[in-house]
């Protein structure tokens, strides 16, 4: 085999090289960043069943104050001190989670 033959297929052999690395790098970093949208979505997603726990002992209360006020009075009374202080621990926990 000739030599010039030989430099051309070498040369062609570092462009495929210089490809395969060029794409290999581009696979990494699409990696990294599918890898960080990855936790964004898994923070998203506590963060949204720490909301719907929230939700479900709100709602909790609201059933424990109907079984307890007898007359609707008393009833409004507790369900607006009750909420109070459920935005309030609310506000705490948003306030550590930070």
């Amino acid at each position: 085999m000739p030599k010039e033959k030989q430099v051309q297929q070498l040369r062609h052999i570092e462009d495929k090289l210089r490809k395969l690395i060029q794409r290999h790098t581009e696979v990494q970093q699409r990696l990294l960043r599918a890898q960080e949208q990855v936790k964004q979505l898994e923070g998203l997603l506590d963060e949204k069943d720490q909301q719907i726990k929230n939700f479900q002992n709100q709602e909790n209360i609201v059933k424990i104050v109907d079984a307890i006020a007898g007359n609707a009075a008393n009833s409004t009374e507790l369900k607006l001190r009750l909420n109070e202080y459920i935005r309030e621990i609310d506000k705490c926990i948003a306030y550590l989670q930070d």
